[in-house]
Protein backbone atom coordinates (compact mmCIF):
# COMPACT_ATOMS: atom_id res chain seq x y z
CA UNK A 1 0.00 0.00 0.00
CA UNK A 2 1.53 3.41 -1.34
CA UNK A 3 2.16 6.31 1.47
CA UNK A 4 0.84 8.75 1.53
CA UNK A 5 2.19 10.93 -1.19
CA UNK A 6 3.13 8.15 -2.98
CA UNK A 7 1.46 6.15 -5.46
CA UNK A 8 0.59 3.05 -6.21
CA UNK A 9 2.74 2.56 -9.66
CA UNK A 10 5.94 4.34 -7.94
CA UNK A 11 4.96 7.22 -10.00
CA UNK A 12 6.50 10.94 -8.57
CA UNK A 13 4.39 12.14 -5.84
CA UNK A 14 2.25 14.75 -6.38
CA UNK A 15 2.69 17.89 -3.79
CA UNK A 16 -1.32 18.97 -3.88
CA UNK A 17 -0.05 22.66 -2.75
CA UNK A 18 1.34 23.40 -6.13
CA UNK A 19 -1.81 21.98 -8.40
CA UNK A 20 -2.96 24.85 -11.00
CA UNK A 21 -5.92 25.69 -12.69
CA UNK A 22 -6.26 24.49 -16.30
CA UNK A 23 -7.06 26.30 -19.31
CA UNK A 24 -8.45 24.89 -22.56
CA UNK A 25 -6.79 23.75 -24.75
CA UNK A 26 -5.00 21.59 -21.93
CA UNK A 27 -5.13 17.83 -22.09
CA UNK A 28 -6.65 16.92 -18.71
CA UNK A 29 -9.32 18.17 -20.03
CA UNK A 30 -10.16 16.12 -22.77
CA UNK A 31 -9.64 13.19 -20.53
CA UNK A 32 -12.18 10.44 -19.04
CA UNK A 33 -11.40 10.51 -15.58
CA UNK A 34 -10.99 7.19 -13.63
CA UNK A 35 -13.09 6.46 -10.60
CA UNK A 36 -10.95 6.87 -6.69
CA UNK A 37 -10.65 3.43 -4.93
CA UNK A 38 -9.99 5.08 -1.64
CA UNK A 39 -11.24 8.45 0.15
CA UNK A 40 -7.85 9.16 2.00
CA UNK A 41 -5.58 11.85 3.08
CA UNK A 42 -4.12 12.46 -0.05
CA UNK A 43 -7.88 13.14 -1.71
CA UNK A 44 -8.56 15.51 1.31
CA UNK A 45 -5.44 17.44 0.20
CA UNK A 46 -6.68 17.87 -3.17
CA UNK A 47 -9.60 19.00 -2.17
CA UNK A 48 -8.41 21.26 -0.08
CA UNK A 49 -6.66 22.64 -3.30
CA UNK A 50 -9.20 22.76 -5.48
CA UNK A 51 -11.13 24.63 -3.48
CA UNK A 52 -8.84 27.49 -2.96
CA UNK A 53 -7.99 27.67 -6.86
CA UNK A 54 -11.45 27.76 -6.80
CA UNK A 55 -12.12 30.37 -4.80
CA UNK A 56 -9.00 32.61 -6.02
CA UNK A 57 -11.22 32.33 -9.61
CA UNK A 58 -14.81 33.07 -7.89
CA UNK A 59 -16.39 29.78 -9.47
CA UNK A 60 -18.77 27.70 -7.63
CA UNK A 61 -17.62 25.07 -8.66
CA UNK A 62 -14.74 22.77 -10.18
CA UNK A 63 -13.54 19.34 -10.87
CA UNK A 64 -10.40 17.63 -10.51
CA UNK A 65 -9.51 17.28 -13.88
CA UNK A 66 -9.66 21.26 -14.38
CA UNK A 67 -6.17 21.21 -12.00
CA UNK A 68 -4.83 18.25 -13.81
CA UNK A 69 -5.96 15.30 -11.58
CA UNK A 70 -7.92 12.70 -13.66
CA UNK A 71 -9.86 11.49 -10.98
CA UNK A 72 -13.75 11.56 -10.78
CA UNK A 73 -13.76 14.37 -8.26
CA UNK A 74 -15.65 17.84 -8.04
CA UNK A 75 -16.64 20.56 -5.70
CA UNK A 76 -19.30 23.01 -5.42
CA UNK A 77 -20.27 25.64 -3.54
CA UNK A 78 -23.19 27.62 -4.19
CA UNK A 79 -24.30 29.87 -1.64
CA UNK A 80 -27.92 30.31 -0.87
CA UNK A 81 -29.16 34.02 -1.86
CA UNK A 82 -30.81 35.25 -5.09
CA UNK A 83 -34.12 33.60 -4.33
CA UNK A 84 -31.89 29.74 -4.08
CA UNK A 85 -32.16 27.96 -0.87
CA UNK A 86 -30.01 24.73 -0.05
CA UNK A 87 -33.25 22.98 1.96
CA UNK A 88 -35.75 21.38 -0.07
CA UNK A 89 -38.82 18.86 -0.15
CA UNK A 90 -39.37 16.05 -3.30
CA UNK A 91 -41.37 18.42 -5.06
CA UNK A 92 -38.79 21.35 -4.62
CA UNK A 93 -35.39 20.05 -3.86
CA UNK A 94 -32.48 22.52 -3.15
CA UNK A 95 -31.18 25.22 -5.83
CA UNK A 96 -27.96 25.95 -3.46
CA UNK A 97 -25.38 23.71 -1.19
CA UNK A 98 -25.10 24.67 2.27
CA UNK A 99 -21.62 25.53 2.09
CA UNK A 100 -18.64 23.59 0.28
CA UNK A 101 -19.91 20.19 -1.15
CA UNK A 102 -17.62 17.11 -2.21
CA UNK A 103 -18.42 14.70 -5.01
CA UNK A 104 -16.15 11.83 -5.12
CA UNK A 105 -17.22 9.17 -7.67
CA UNK A 106 -20.63 10.52 -9.05
CA UNK A 107 -23.56 9.28 -10.88
CA UNK A 108 -26.35 11.01 -12.14
CA UNK A 109 -29.65 9.62 -12.45
CA UNK A 110 -33.29 10.84 -12.58
CA UNK A 111 -33.15 13.84 -14.72
CA UNK A 112 -36.71 15.31 -14.61
CA UNK A 113 -38.33 18.48 -16.72
CA UNK A 114 -37.99 19.89 -20.45
CA UNK A 115 -34.32 20.55 -20.85
CA UNK A 116 -33.92 24.44 -20.47
CA UNK A 117 -31.19 26.64 -22.61
CA UNK A 118 -28.96 28.81 -19.43
CA UNK A 119 -26.40 30.80 -19.70
CA UNK A 120 -23.12 29.61 -18.19
CA UNK A 121 -19.27 29.85 -18.26
CA UNK A 122 -16.10 28.13 -16.89
CA UNK A 123 -13.36 28.80 -15.30
CA UNK A 124 -11.29 26.26 -17.37
CA UNK A 125 -12.76 28.63 -20.59
CA UNK A 126 -11.69 32.12 -19.77
CA UNK A 127 -14.40 34.86 -21.12
CA UNK A 128 -16.33 32.30 -22.99
CA UNK A 129 -20.12 31.95 -21.99
CA UNK A 130 -22.68 30.38 -23.81
CA UNK A 131 -26.48 28.60 -23.60
CA UNK A 132 -26.36 25.07 -22.80
CA UNK A 133 -29.48 23.34 -22.80
CA UNK A 134 -29.85 21.10 -19.47
CA UNK A 135 -33.02 18.99 -17.35
CA UNK A 136 -33.63 21.37 -14.44
CA UNK A 137 -33.92 18.48 -11.95
CA UNK A 138 -31.81 15.51 -11.01
CA UNK A 139 -30.55 13.48 -8.91
CA UNK A 140 -26.96 12.73 -7.74
CA UNK A 141 -24.93 9.49 -5.62
CA UNK A 142 -21.90 10.38 -4.43
CA UNK A 143 -19.14 9.50 -1.55
CA UNK A 144 -18.19 12.82 0.46
CA UNK A 145 -14.64 13.57 1.48
CA UNK A 146 -15.03 10.96 4.81
CA UNK A 147 -16.15 8.02 2.05
CA UNK A 148 -19.48 8.47 3.05
CA UNK A 149 -22.80 7.63 0.49
CA UNK A 150 -25.21 9.76 0.07
CA UNK A 151 -27.73 10.47 -2.45
CA UNK A 152 -29.51 13.87 -3.36
CA UNK A 153 -32.11 15.35 -5.45
CA UNK A 154 -31.30 19.24 -6.61
CA UNK A 155 -32.81 21.57 -8.71
CA UNK A 156 -31.96 24.92 -11.00
CA UNK A 157 -28.02 26.25 -10.67
CA UNK A 158 -27.21 23.28 -8.06
CA UNK A 159 -28.20 20.32 -10.58
CA UNK A 160 -27.09 22.47 -13.44
CA UNK A 161 -23.78 22.86 -11.53
CA UNK A 162 -23.69 18.95 -10.95
CA UNK A 163 -23.93 18.53 -14.82
CA UNK A 164 -22.04 20.85 -15.93
CA UNK A 165 -19.17 19.41 -13.90
CA UNK A 166 -19.89 15.63 -14.44
CA UNK A 167 -19.33 16.52 -18.27
CA UNK A 168 -15.62 17.76 -16.52
CA UNK A 169 -15.24 13.83 -15.45
CA UNK A 170 -16.00 12.94 -18.80
CA UNK A 171 -13.86 15.17 -21.52
CA UNK A 172 -16.77 16.92 -22.34
CA UNK A 173 -16.61 21.18 -21.93
CA UNK A 174 -19.57 23.64 -22.40
CA UNK A 175 -18.31 24.24 -26.12
CA UNK A 176 -19.16 20.87 -26.86
CA UNK A 177 -22.70 21.69 -25.84
CA UNK A 178 -23.60 25.28 -26.18
CA UNK A 179 -25.59 25.80 -28.79
CA UNK A 180 -24.90 26.43 -32.24
CA UNK A 181 -25.13 30.54 -31.88
CA UNK A 182 -22.71 31.01 -28.58
CA UNK A 183 -20.43 28.49 -30.48
CA UNK A 184 -20.55 30.99 -33.57
CA UNK A 185 -19.86 33.62 -31.25
CA UNK A 186 -16.82 32.00 -29.34
CA UNK A 187 -15.22 31.24 -32.20
CA UNK A 188 -12.47 33.66 -32.01
CA UNK A 189 -12.10 33.34 -28.02
CA UNK A 190 -11.66 29.65 -28.49
CA UNK A 191 -8.94 30.23 -31.14
CA UNK A 192 -6.68 32.66 -29.30
CA UNK A 193 -7.36 30.04 -26.02
CA UNK A 194 -5.87 27.31 -28.98
CA UNK A 195 -2.96 29.67 -30.19
CA UNK A 196 -1.59 30.71 -26.57
CA UNK A 197 -1.19 26.95 -25.98
CA UNK A 198 1.16 26.66 -28.84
Amino acid sequence: MAKRGETARGEKPINYDLLTLVTYPGASLRKKAAAIAQVNDDVRAAIQSMLRIMRENEGIGLAAPQVGLSWRLFIVDIPAKEGRTSTGTAESPPTATDGLAVYINPLISKPTGPVEPFEEGCLSLPDIRGDVLRPPIVTITALDEQGRLFTQTGAGLLARCWQHELDHLNGVLIIDKMLQAARLRNQAAIRDLERDAE
